[in-house]
């Protein structure tokens, strides 16, 4: 059975290929857009593949400034182009991202294994806006702290948002387990749950790559390693926020008997 073509009152439904190509934007704009929750994505296929609903395609499509507003909200672009539009070097704009002041949106492994921060080019004009002082001119007094530290916020601040977004995704309280339980390391994942046959589950649950993740084992090993929270305080608040979501998934599995080990 094709897409659409079921009975009625059957609401159509089409793949990623359809749908990128009905709203004007590549393969990974989409992934963008449904990462953001500009488009909500429908239940997946069987193969896994995203589909989605004729109707959420029509609802993006009606948006005022359809479709060049929703290509420029999903534009990314990497350090140098983002320092070029705002006027600055890019090592400014790399300074200013290593001391958290924009958070990437994602990234890419390059041939080198190297990680590509991508900002989001619709931020960064609002950054612009309203923070003129950090243009230009010497750095306030915590950045330069951090530099003299040799931080680097970026991966932290992007985590922070990645989770974020997929929490923001649903509702259910094992699968928002799930997402936390992720960006654990394997030795804090089996201190914060020591129970081998909810860690299964957390694993079943677990949300996939961020699209782009590479297939390259070398590249994907750095890719990985970006998910995975590493300050021990970063390390304690996803460990605490798990142990409190585990709390309540618990609660509703004795109550509804769904879902949670057996």
């Amino acid at each position: 059975m094709t897409a659409g073509s079921g009975p009625a009152g059957v609401a159509e439904v089409v793949g990623g290929a359809r749908a990128a190509e009905e709203l004007g934007l590549r393969r990974g704009e989409l992934a963008r857009a449904v990462q953001l929750g500009m488009v909500r994505a429908g239940p997946c296929a069987s193969s896994g593949a995203a589909r989605f609903a004729r109707g959420e395609l029509d609802r993006v499509r009606r948006a005022a400034g359809f479709p060049d507003a929703l290509r420029e909200r999903v534009r990314t672009v990497g350090a140098a182009e983002a320092a070029g539009s705002m006027g600055m070097s890019p090592g400014r704009f790399t300074r200013l991202a290593r001391c958290g002041r924009v958070t990437p949106v994602g990234y890419r492994i390059n041939r080198y294994r190297a990680v590509v921060w991508l900002y989001l080019a619709a931020e960064l004009a609002e950054f612009t806006v309203r923070e003129p002082a950090l243009l230009h001119g010497s750095a306030p007094p915590e950045d330069r702290a951090l530099v003299e530290a040799r931080a680097d916020l970026r991966p932290r601040r992007w985590r922070g948002r990645h989770v974020g977004l997929l929490l923001r995704r649903t509702a259910d309280p094992w699968e928002r387990a799930a997402v936390l339980a992720s960006v654990l390391p394997e030795a804090e994942l089996e201190r914060a749950v020591p129970d081998r046959a909810e860690r299964i589950l957390l694993a079943g649950l677990a949300p996939p790559p961020p699209y782009g993740h590479p297939q390259v084992p070398a590249a994907a090993a750095v890719a990985t390693a970006l998910m995975r929270a590493e300050p021990p305080d970063e390390l304690r608040w996803y460990r605490t926020s798990l142990e409190f979501a585990l709390a309540g998934a618990r609660d509703q599995s004795k109550t509804t008997g769904e879902r949670g080990p057996t």
